[in-house]
C-alpha cells in the first residue's frame, strides 16, 4: 500500500494538516520544532495506533484534545489508480477505531496493511542496544512474511505468562507446570524456527547492501535461540525448574533470543565506530524492506527522521540510491532540503514539503 492522501488531526502541533504525498519520495523540511517528525509520527499512528517516540499516547495528542485522528486514501501498488479509505482514531481513554474500506480492523490486520519501516536516532541502538530491540526487528520480518507467526507468537507469550505465574506461586503443581512446559516448548520451537528461517533469508540481502555502504568490512549475523543449542528446550526447562522457581521467572527460551554481530570473530559493537554502526543498521533496515518486497511483491513505507544528521553526505547519497532502486514509498525529514534534493535522479517522483509551526505547504523541486 502507498499513501495517496493524508489528513492529520490533533497530533502534537498538527491540529489539522492535509496533503497528497508522492507514491515514491517525500522530503519534509523545516526548522527544529516545526512539526517534521510529527508528520512521521502521524503515519506511524495510522499503521500501529501509537508513536515511535513515546509509549505515552497523551504526549502524542495536541494539547487540550482527547483524541487523535488520521485518515488516508491508499493505493495497493505504486501505479494503481483505485484508492481505498483508511481511518484510525484513538481516544485518551484508550478506545481505538480502525476502519479500512468500510471494515473494522484489529491491530494485527492494521499493521499488515501498512508495513512501516522507521529509521530515527533510536533505531541505531539496534546494534548495541538491548536484545529486545533485535527481537522486535526479527519479529517484524516474521510477522510480515509468515501468516502463522502472529498466532504462534501470541500462543508462546501466553505459555510464558502462565509458566511465570506458576513459578511465582512458590509451591508448584507438577501437572500444571508439565502442561505449560509442553505448550511453551511446542510453540517456542516453532517460533524459533520461523525466526531462524527469516534470518537465513535476510543475510544475503544484508550482505549485498552493506557491501555498498561500508567497504572493507564483513559483518556476520548469528542467531541465538535463547537457550543452550546443545540441549533441547524441554531438557533446559526441566533442568532449570528449581532455579526458575527460586527466581520467579523463566530464564531460558525464545523470550531471550538475540542476534549477534561479528567482525573478524569479534563483537561488532566493540569494534565499529559510531558512524560505521549507523551504516550497519541502515543496511539492516534496507535489507528488511528489500526482502519484504521479494517475499510479498509489496512495497514498504519508510519513515526516516533527519537522515542528513545521521549519515555523512557520501553515505546519505548511497542510502538514497538504494531507496531509489526500490519501489518503497519514503517520507524523509530534514532541516535543510538542499542536502537531500540532489541525492535523486532527475526523473525520480519526488515531492518537497515545507512545514512551519504545524502548517504544511507543497514546494516545487
Amino acid at each position: 500500500m502507498s499513501i495517496r492522501t493524508l489528513q492529520i488531526a490533533r497530533i502534537r502541533n498538527l491540529e489539522s494538516v492535509s496533503f497528497e504525498p508522492s507514491p515514491r519520495i517525500n522530503i519534509i523540511h523545516g526548522a527544529n520544532g516545526s512539526g517534521k517528525t510529527s508528520i512521521l509520527e502521524a503515519i506511524h499512528f495510522l499503521g500501529v495506533t501509537r508513536s515511535f517516540r513515546t509509549l505515552q499516547f497523551r504526549h502524542l495528542l495536541t494539547h487540550g484534545c482527547d483524541s487523535a485522528l488520521v485518515f488516508a486514501r491508499l493505493a495497493p501498488f505504486v501505479d494503481h489508480e483505485q484508492l481505498f479509505p483508511l481511518g484510525v482514531e484513538r481516544s485518551l481513554e484508550g478506545a481505538v477505531k480502525a476502519r479500512f474500506d468500510g471494515k473494522d480492523l484489529d491491530s494485527a490486520e492494521l499493521a499488515q496493511l501498512l508495513p512501516l519501516q522507521v529509521i530515527h536516532a533510536d533505531t541505531f541502538q539496534l546494534l548495541d542496544g538491548s536484545p529486545s530491540i533485535r527481537r522486535q526487528f526479527v519479529d517484524w520480518g516474521c510477522f510480515h512474511g509468515e501468516r502463522q507467526f502472529i498466532g504462534l507468537w501470541r500462543r508462546f507469550r501466553r505459555a510464558l505468562k502462565q509458566r511465570n505465574s506458576l513459578l511465582k506461586c512458590g509451591k508448584i503443581d507438577p501437572e500444571q507446570i508439565q502442561v505449560w512446559n509442553q505448550e511453551f516448548v511446542q510453540s517456542g520451537e516453532l517460533l524459533t524456527q520461523l525466526r531462524s528461517d527469516y534470518l537465513e533469508q535476510l543475510i544475503p540481502e544484508f550482505e549485498r547492501i552493506l557491501s555498498g555502504l561500508l567497504e572493507g568490512y564483513v559483518v556476520s549475523l548469528h542467531f541465538s535461540s535463547g537457550w543452550d543449542s546443545k540441549r533441547s528446550l524441554e531438557q533446559v526447562l526441566i533442568e532449570s525448574l528449581e532455579r526458575d522457581s527460586r527466581l520467579g521467572f523463566t530464564q531460558s527460551g525464545p523470550q531471550r533470543a538475540d542476534i549477534r554481530f561479528r567482525v573478524e570473530g569479534q563483537n561488532a559493537a566493540d569494534l565499529l565506530s559510531r558512524g560505521q554502526k549507523k551504516l550497519v543498521v541502515s543496511a539492516l533496515k534496507l535489507a528488511q524492506g528489500a526482502l519484504f518486497h521479494r517475499l510479498t511483491s509489496r512495497p514498504c513505507i519508510y519513515l526516516i527522521d533527519d537522515l542528513p544528521s545521521e549519515l555523512d553526505e557520501k553515505h546519505c547519497r548511497l542510502f538514497c540510491r538504494f531507496l531509489e532502486e526500490s519501489s518503497d514509498q519514503c517520507f524523509i525529514t530534514c532541516v535543510d532540503p538542499d542536502t537531500l534534493i540532489t541525492c535523486w535522479a532527475p526523473d525520480t517522483d519526488l515531492a518537497l514539503f515545507q512545514i512551519e509551526s504545524g502548517t504544511l505547504s507543497h514546494r516545487m523541486r
